[in-house]
């Protein structure tokens, strides 16, 4: 029976042994090596808050790195203890047979009947579990759900009344750990670098650096652009495609800084 979740489960692990994230992903750096099993920062993040439940070979690596048994980590009521692979399927030292064949040979025949009914049950309750398992992985194996909540111009500036709210569906191992908002561009007046569509990670912020690239309101119209300032001290927005010119700021302009651009999405 299932009373929990992987993310309460990995959540109780950190707290009673003392572990960041970024302990568990260390610890798992060879297993990640020798099972060919890969296991980013951001994706395990996705995990521990519940954004998305690891698939099958991912829960197989958090169960080896963490010595836990996988049913355990996924929220069943068994043993946390993990079984070790090597006597998965344990052998008897006399023969080669499986240590359950011998017991059941050497079973009267009313209880080899009780004993297989029973392992009749136990293989199909397992065989529903993984297919209700791998379903929602299925449904959920690396992307997380969020919403574009603004849309900036990268090129003559885009109007927006309200926000968007637009629901999205995202590779879990591109989305930063930490961002506030999310952006969608239009025009390619940042290009190379940020094109048409591209959706923006932005930590909110009433202050940019120069240099850096950031999202602003002019004159009620929201801009995706690197801050700079020329010789004379004047403050202006730059498009990195050359195609378009500064956009000067002035004391009559109603200027709001939105934040700084932390990351950029990119549908493959």
């Amino acid at each position: 029976m299932q009373c929990s979740s992987t993310s309460n489960r990995l959540k109780q692990l950190m707290s009673e042994r003392n572990l960041r994230q970024v302990d568990i992903l260390e610890k798992s750096k060879p297993f990640q090596k020798q099972l060919g099993v890969k296991m980013g920062r951001s994706t395990l993040s996705q995990y521990v808050s519940g954004k998305s439940v690891p698939a099958q070979r991912q829960l197989y690596l958090l169960s080896k790195t963490l010595n836990v048994s996988e049913a355990w980590l996924m929220g069943y009521d068994v043993a946390i203890e993990r079984i070790p692979d090597e006597k998965r399927g344990a052998t008897t030292e006399i023969s080669n047979q499986p240590e359950i064949v011998s017991i059941y040979e050497k079973l009267e025949q009313p209880r080899q009947e009780k004993v297989l009914n029973f392992a009749n049950e136990q293989l199909e309750e397992q065989n529903n579990v993984i297919s209700m398992f791998d379903r929602k992985v299925e449904e959920t194996e690396n992307y997380i759900t969020d919403y574009v909540e603004g849309l900036v111009a990268a090129g003559l500036g885009a109007y927006q009344e309200d926000n968007l709210h637009m629901e999205v569906k995202l590779r879990a191992d591109d989305v930063p750990d930490k961002y506030d908002t999310i952006a969608k561009v239009a025009g390619n007046s940042m290009e190379p670098l940020i094109q048409d569509n591209d959706l923006l990670f932005i930590k909110v912020s009433s202050q940019v650096d120069m240099n850096d690239i950031g999202i602003f309101q002019v004159n009620g119209k929201n801009f995706v652009k690197k801050l700079k300032r020329d010789y004379d001290g004047a403050w202006y927005l730059q498009s990195l495609n050359k195609s378009y010119e500064e956009i000067y700021l002035s004391e009559n302009d109603n200027i709001r800084t939105i934040g700084e651009v932390v990351d950029i999405y990119r549908e493959s």
